[in-house]
């Protein structure tokens, strides 16, 4: 597998596509404003990058992220993903995305929600825990003493192993958390949302430098979320 493919170019899918070509990967990047407003993009990251549309970037990747404002996810191209391995770092943020009852409620979670729509694909959630800038910084060869854990969760897995691999080699271990109704424990008001990452929680995100967290770490913050600590 040597192709990331990313629906939302913008902080994370900015970010994931320089840790990608960092790595050694391909990358094609989309949007939903076209090609053409990813020149700059592209041009920073290299050959080994290319824009595409949502749909083309889905039926090229390996990987497919997944990386739109939650409201959006009915948009994303059904047919291409068929099959395929999707990452989801949706969060739900209402002042953002509307009223949405089914997860006022608690009924479900927003990546159940991407699941049911993507019925024919592997869904996994991933990369919504973590500030954009942190992600960036905390990458770190396979094996080093001082490298950072992120939570996944989703309800196949032999795609969470999929996911596992890709985190691996873009610099990160993994916490497995489970199938896709365990992904609100790391979802924003919890433990395990940006916290684990921090130097000083006290300091915004957009404020803090940013510290590894390893899979200890990550899992404890899991497990106070399931316990009702806040966040």
């Amino acid at each position: 597998m040597t192709t990331l493919g990313l629906i939302g170019s913008g902080n994370i899918g900015g970010t994931l596509a320089r840790l990608a070509v960092d790595a050694g990967l391909d990358v094609v990047l989309s949007n939903s404003r076209g090609p053409e407003t990813l020149a700059d993009l592209v041009a920073e990251l290299g050959p080994r990058a290319r824009a595409a549309t949502p749909a083309e970037a889905a039926a090229a990747g390996d990987w497919v992220v997944v990386t739109v404002p939650l409201k959006a996810y009915g948009a994303m191209p059904r047919e291409e993903l068929a099959g395929r391995t999707v990452i989801d770092t949706t969060n739900y943020y209402p002042e953002r995305d509307g009223r949405i009852e089914e997860l006022d409620s608690g009924s479900t979670t927003a990546s159940e929600l991407v699941q049911r729509h993507l019925d024919g694909s592997h869904v996994v959630k991933a990369f919504n825990n973590i500030y954009f800038r942190h992600l960036g910084s905390l990458a770190r060869p396979s094996g080093a003493a001082d490298r950072t854990a992120l939570p996944i969760a989703g309800d196949d897995a032999d795609a969470r192993k999929r996911v596992a691999d890709l985190l691996d080699v873009l610099g990160f271990d993994t916490v497995d958390a489970g199938p896709l109704a365990e992904g609100w424990r790391f979802e924003p008001g919890t433990p395990a949302y940006g916290l684990p990452y921090l130097v000083d929680p006290s300091l915004p995100f957009t404020e803090d430098p940013g510290s590894p967290a390893d899979a200890a770490s990550v899992r404890a913050a899991l497990e106070a979320a399931r316990r009702g600590d806040a966040g």
